[in-house]
């Protein structure tokens, strides 16, 4: 289990390095949403590349047999790429970050409370609530 929290806090690291390098990219080209069209494009040439040479490409041709609501996911990262590299100049890195965790902490809420999009159902303890409000007072604290 430790390694998967290992992971998961390096993906966080790289969330907090991508906003700055997309925003200067965005820079770069002058405009926000062509920057997270290109982060986009070559995310998706690496994981492309990736799951070929893993003999992985084969499954893109059952493509066709997914629900289509979970190609939303797509979407949603579009969003988030593009709320990052539009918000870090504003907000600076530290509060993007925490604004993002408690976006996420307060869906995570939701889900797990309700089980929606096939997660099990987990108990909302008021522990679980105190640590979505201690985010919630650290985005307050980065903006003081």
């Amino acid at each position: 289990m430790w390694w998967a929290v290992v992971a998961v806090v390096l993906g966080g690291v790289a969330i907090a390095v991508q906003a700055p390098i997309n925003a200067a990219l965005g820079r770069g080209l002058g405009a926000p949403v062509p920057a997270a069209a290109v982060s986009f494009g070559v995310g998706f040439v690496v994981l492309l590349a990736v799951s070929v040479l893993q003999g992985q490409g084969g499954v893109y041709l059952k493509l066709s047999q997914v629900p289509m609501w979970t190609l939303v996911g797509g979407l949603l990262g579009a969003w988030y790429v593009f709320a990052a590299v539009w918000g870090v100049a504003s907000l600076g890195v530290v509060t993007l970050v925490a604004a993002l965790v408690l976006g996420q902490m307060a869906a995570a809420l939701v889900i797990d409370s309700t089980g929606i999009l096939g997660m099990a159902v987990r108990e909302i303890s008021p522990t679980r609530i105190a640590a979505a409000g201690l985010v919630m007072a650290g985005l307050v604290l980065s903006r003081l």
